[in-house]
């Protein structure tokens, strides 16, 4: 595994797969008002990204322009090697896009909408049949296909919208809040359905929601006032300004001095009278050292168990320092 750099941020993805999308200084204004400034992302294939940020953070602007639906006022974007700018047909070919309302036509069926769509992309006449059949397949809709949208539930009706999105077979599906609105059942249907989506093709979406990103996304990249201010892979965001350490439980403790001078400990906090945290230094984790000690000295440990920053302590912390 390989680490991106550029001089906004970094990225972490493998070095083997190919680029599916490149966002180069991407701004865009509104009036007089820039609300997008300087935005860099790159989309490698086979995974799944989360863009990252707090409603009006500029996440729904940055994917529109990435679709082409908006354009930037200054920047560049890439699909699979087709500048969107001036080859907006093979690039856009390229592309599947669920906006965070998705374009449904209500009075339809199923079928008919996703045939409707399947020409709207282009999908040779010969193909929409078999087009249609395996997308229903993919996206759950296997008994959907004669009903009117209107009468689907709403985790229904998202799933029509990722059907739409997908039913070309497109390189870069780009999903706005996908599971805005769903209760818990739907949204566990629709991570696994975007999971699937992103080991076979590559996958950006926009979330407020930090399960989200713990659940599904290889990568995130924060976004915060129109900038993109943190990116990482979604398990060293955890890590980030961590200071590893352990909760351990002795039922006979020694005083705290004892604890203190084992070998790597920098901190000791007393909890309880037999619950101790304990933080240490990065490279030297004490704490098969202080089972050691506690089996020799009676200490009678009963349990140690690592610290670990939550998703949303660590969002926290990014986005309160940036501000700061």
């Amino acid at each position: 595994m390989g680490t991106y750099h550029n001089p906004q941020t970094h990225y972490y993805m493998p070095d083997a797969a190919p680029t599916t999308l490149s966002a180069r200084n991407l701004s865009r204004r509104f009036g007089q008002r820039e609300v997008i400034h300087g935005v860099s992302l790159k989309l490698k294939h086979g995974e799944v990204l989360g863009l990252l940020g707090h409603n009006g953070a500029g996440k729904s602007t940055t994917l529109q322009m990435l679709t082409g639906a908006l354009l930037p006022h200054s920047g560049q974007i890439e699909i699979c090697g087709f500048d969107l700018a001036r080859q907006p047909g093979q690039a856009k070919a390229r592309i599947g896009f669920l906006p965070e309302t998705p374009p449904l036509y209500r009075e339809m069926s199923v079928d008919n909408y996703l045939a409707f769509a399947a020409r709207l992309h282009l999908v040779p006449r010969g193909r929409i049949a078999g087009s249609v059949a395996e997308t229903r397949r993919r996206c759950g809709l296997q008994d959907s296909g004669k009903k009117i949208i209107g009468t689907l539930s709403k985790g229904y009706q998202q799933r029509v919208g990722i059907a739409q999105a997908i039913i070309h077979q497109p390189e870069v599906i780009i999903l706005d809040e996908p599971t805005v609105g769903l209760d818990p059942s739907q949204i566990r249907d629709i991570r696994t359905l975007i999971r699937e989506l992103g080991d076979a093709y590559s996958v950006i979406l926009s979330t407020h929601l930090l399960g989200e990103v713990e659940s599904i996304c290889d990568r995130v990249e924060i976004m915060h006032h129109g900038r993109i201010i943190y990116g990482d892979s979604s398990a060293k965001m955890q890590q980030y300004g961590h200071q590893p350490g352990f909760i351990v439980t002795l039922r006979a403790p020694p005083g705290l001095s004892e604890l203190q001078a084992i070998a790597g400990v920098q901190q000791v906090e007393q909890l309880s009278a037999t619950q101790f945290r304990i933080l240490h230094v990065i490279d030297a984790n004490p704490g098969a050292a202080l089972l050691a000690l506690a089996a020799q000295r009676g200490w009678q440990a009963e349990q140690l168990v690592p610290l670990q920053s939550s998703l949303e302590d660590v969002f926290v912390k990014i986005t309160e320092s940036e501000t700061a």
